[in-house]
């Protein structure tokens, strides 16, 4: 059982207000809020062991080297990788999905082979995909989409075939709040050959990741979301994957052997490590998955669905609201409220202490099948309690009126 209120004392930013309001902070699928022992882990860092890695004998650069280290493990057991060689430390989600994209994608399409993602994908998982199709001349396509945001599994066994050569999905929308069902897709991914991204950004915070039960080829997600900070992230891949694919980024750090005219890569990991790495971010990342690990990634689940099916059928159920995506979903509700655009919405929210987001979200071709430019988002989080959801529906109530008596 979570005690959400001895948590919200680990979170100093929940502890202000804003516009006169005590803050609402319902952002977390854009970036979540960071405990005490993570800024304290980051802050100790630079005021103690602040040092390069994996370059100097001396003390510092031995205790940094193994926080850095450390936290790769914790990365490991977070995520049920076979081995450390399989995480490898990116600036983010994008950056995963980009090294993915152009080391594996480039080196392996030719004319006439098939990429496939969903029409819920973030820019970030589909803008690579367009570029290396472009450049490969391989085809992108899409599998179908249900109405209520789903994807019909007969329906995407049907739209993988001899030709497609990688399909990616993300796990969970950060639109529509989708959870899809990744663990099959890729065993149907692999019947026919091809294999499978599976983009975790909005479920490794909120839900437990095992990606060998998964069987995924390649497993990528964002530190900022799940309590570390920003510019770390994570790329997963199986180690004979990994291996035969050429690094995106040559220099320091990530050889072996360097001539004057030619050069060797280091071994896994840090082949795809060049330069000095964000060395603070990547061991406040382990101290957030030393958080999350204390609570229980269970538990969290559990908790956030009991937030998010009340914030979904309170939101419903108001009048002049529309909210998209299935019934059962994962940490967020993504809605419009007729005839208000939804940055008025978020304006009017903010001036309540409640922060949301408006937007395109970063996936502007599902807003075309929404048949809408923008909506507002509301995304939970484990320090988020059910009067903040009472708040947020009674500041949806209150724009409405006011906007409509306005007009």
């Amino acid at each position: 059982m979570i005690d959400v209120q001895a948590i919200r004392k680990d979170f100093p930013i929940l502890d202000q207000e804003v516009n006169r309001h005590h803050l609402v902070y319902l952002d977390n699928a854009a970036t979540s809020q960071k405990p005490n022992s993570v800024i304290d882990t980051i802050s100790d860092y630079y005021r103690r062991d602040n040092s390069n890695v994996h370059r100097g004998v001396h003390t510092l650069g031995t205790r940094a080297t193994e926080h850095y280290e450390d936290a790769r493990e914790k990365i490991r057991k977070f995520i049920s990788a076979k081995s450390t060689k399989e995480i490898i430390y990116t600036k983010g989600t994008t950056d995963s999905l980009n090294m993915i994209a152009y080391g594996y994608g480039m080196a392996n399409l030719k004319r006439g082979d098939e990429i496939i993602i969903t029409k819920m994908e973030h820019h970030a998982n589909l803008i690579p995909w367009q570029q290396v199709a472009r450049a490969t001349g391989a085809v992108l396509n899409y599998f179908p989409m249900e109405p209520d945001g789903t994807l019909d599994l007969d329906k995407v066994r049907n739209a993988i075939t001899e030709r497609t050569k990688i399909v990616s999905c993300t796990e969970v929308s950060n639109v529509l709040g989708t959870v899809n069902p990744v663990t099959k897709i890729a065993q149907l991914a692999h019947e026919k050959g091809a294999i499978m991204v599976v983009d975790g950004a909005q479920s490794t915070p909120h839900m437990p990741v095992d990606v060998q039960k998964m069987d995924t080829d390649f497993f990528v997600f964002s530190g900022h979301k799940m309590l570390g900070p920003t510019g770390i992230g994570v790329l997963y891949g199986k180690q004979n994957l990994l291996e035969a694919m050429e690094p995106v980024q040559t220099g320091g750090e990530m050889i072996d052997e360097v001539g004057f005219h030619s050069a060797t890569w280091a071994e896994l990991p840090w082949k795809f490590e060049a330069g000095t790495p964000h060395i603070a971010g990547a061991i406040g990342l382990g101290a957030a998955i030393d958080y999350l690990n204390g609570i229980g990634m269970d538990e969290i689940q559990a908790y956030e669905k009991k937030l998010t099916d009340v914030a979904y059928e309170t939101i419903s159920a108001i009048d002049g609201v529309t909210v998209y995506g299935p019934k059962s979903r994962s940490g967020l509700v993504t809605f419009n409220i007729k005839g208000i655009h939804p940055h008025d919405v978020s304006t009017a929210l903010d001036a309540e202490g409640i922060a949301v987001r408006a937007g395109h979200h970063c996936a502007q071709p599902l807003m075309q099948v929404l048949k809408c430019e923008s909506t507002v988002r509301a995304s939970f989080y484990f320090y988020n309690t059910m009067d903040e959801i009472e708040k947020l529906a009674k500041g949806i109530k209150d724009a409405k009126e006011f906007f409509e008596h306005a007009i």
